[in-house]
């Protein structure tokens, strides 16, 4: 289990991170790179799925089926007339453990689809190519945007505090990574397109805050409210943050990848992120770092 300043440290870092990530195009004379930083967002992406795939789902499914492997040989002496009574509850539970995870991923489908964060993404994708001056349209508020942005960035503050509040140090430590790797190409976008949204360079940095906090203020909330809950709640809880996670890692790079121009590029990129975060894990846990169970 994490202790309890590793959660104080890692929102630090995370606002750290966001506030350079974003405050970078603003308050800096570093042009806007989309090559780069459409590069960047694949590798990051790549991270943040097998991320997804490899630790926060699996670690969040071990945390809601761990009551069942207690005690497992003295049940199947006894169990057998209640067999199809607890094959059925095995069922319900596979059901609310696919539904957390769905719910994460259209929780985020919902906002997207209502307008809210769209706009970033296509700020960075569908400038290349333009004529200079224009950029996209928005019809909602730059305040709805950055609102929904914001929940996006609340949700990688309740991974790492779900992760931190029931897994090993090392689990929440790689939870933590491939959010931070996320977080800077993120606010980097973020901060492009309020800048290009917003009159006064005070309301863009303003903008750029109140993403970047939303991250460790989720992490320390979620994190106080989950220790010393019960372990399914913490696992749902993960599950959700994994289902956000799916989204976010492919909407940021489905745009290059259906474009025939960037779609090689995207996923090699995409690839690369998978294979930088599998190399990690493969070397925490030959290193004894990740435990296994509960």
């Amino acid at each position: 289990m994490a202790t309890g300043s590793a959660p104080i440290e890692l929102a630090a870092l995370t606002l750290i991170l966001a506030l350079i990530g974003g405050l970078m195009p603003i308050l800096s004379r570093i042009k806007e790179d989309r090559d780069i930083l459409r590069r960047i967002t694949g590798v990051a992406s790549g991270i943040l799925l097998a991320s997804a795939i490899l630790v926060v789902i699996p670690e969040g499914f071990d945390l809601a089926m761990g009551d069942h492997d207690e005690g497992s040989h003295e049940e199947e002496a006894s169990h057998q007339e209640e067999e199809s009574g607890h094959q059925e509850e095995e069922g319900l539970e596979g059901l609310i453990i696919g539904g957390a995870i769905l719910a994460g991923f259209m929780m985020m489908l919902i906002l997207e689809g209502s307008g809210i964060g769209h706009a970033v993404h296509e700020e960075h994708h569908d400038h290349h190519g333009e004529h200079g001056h224009e950029h996209v349209h928005h019809s909602d508020s730059p305040w709805v945007i950055v609102l929904g942005l914001s929940l996006h960035s609340a949700a990688d503050g309740l991974a790492i505090g779900s992760a931190a509040a029931g897994s090993s140090e090392a689990v929440t430590a790689i939870v933590a990574l491939a959010v931070l790797i996320h977080k800077v190409p993120a606010a980097f976008s973020l901060g492009v397109f309020s800048a290009h949204e917003r009159s006064e360079r005070n309301e863009t940095i303003r903008d750029v805050v109140l993403f970047s906090i939303a991250t460790p203020v989720m992490i320390i909330v979620s994190f106080y409210a989950l220790e010393g809950l019960d372990e399914h709640l913490i696992a749902l809880a993960m599950l959700f943050a994994g289902g956000t996670f799916l989204y976010v890692a492919t909407v940021d790079t489905l745009p290059d990848i259906h474009n025939p121009e960037t779609g090689r590029e995207a996923m090699l990129n995409v690839l690369m992120g998978v294979v930088i975060m599998v190399t990690i894990l493969f070397g925490a846990d030959a290193a004894g770092l990740i435990e296994h169970g509960h």
